[in-house]
Order: structure tokens, then sequence, then C-alpha cells
């Protein structure tokens, strides 16, 4: 069976990069993209200790897939450069939501 409420958590992105480097990105991302993102529920990133973890809900693994295609794949070869992207498989580890509660986002499941 699928995930619950139709939820597909991808966690656990980590990227070997700066927090300066995730702090411009995102910041170019939300000047592209908007505040909103189609399928996004919640997206928390931070420094680890040898880069930076994002950990993100999206109402499907679709909504995720389609983001990445069309909005983060294209960003990261603008800021990247000659840079190759770095392998999504290797650094995504995917699971099911079983709850999640945002309550300034009226968000209850």
């Amino acid at each position: 069976s699928g995930p619950p409420y139709g939820c597909r958590c991808t966690g656990h992105h980590h990227f070997p990069g700066t927090v300066e480097i995730y702090d411009g990105m995102h910041a170019k991302m939300i000047r592209q993209a908007g505040p909103s993102i189609d399928g996004l529920l919640v997206h928390v990133g931070h420094a680890t200790t040898d880069g930076f973890q994002i950990v993100e809900v999206w109402e499907s693994k679709g909504h995720y897939d389609r983001a990445n295609t069309d909005i983060v794949f294209p960003l990261m070869r603008e800021l990247g450069g000659d840079q190759p992207l770095p392998s999504m498989e290797q650094a995504t580890e995917a699971f099911d939501v079983h709850g999640l509660v945002i309550p300034s986002g009226n968000i209850l499941m």
C-alpha cells in the first residue's frame, strides 16, 4: 500500500556544500518559483558537519519529481556551472509520512 494521506516525505537530501551555497540557491528558487511550489507541504534545510541536509514533505512522488525536473535541477545546473549535479539517488532517502502537523499552515494529517 502507498503512503498514508497521499503524502510522501523525501528526506535526507545531503549536499556537500556550504550554508552560503544553500542560502543562495534557496533565495533564487523563491524568486523564480515564488513562495508556493505545487505539492510541497514543508521544506526544512539545515547545516551538517560536512554539508547541508534538506527534509521535505510532498503531496506525492509525482509532485516531487516534477519540481526537481522543472525547478531544482535547472537551477542547480545554472548555479553550478561546469560542476556535475550531485546524484540524487545516493543522496535521497524516501519514507512514508504517518503524521504531519503544521498549525500555522493549517496542515494536520
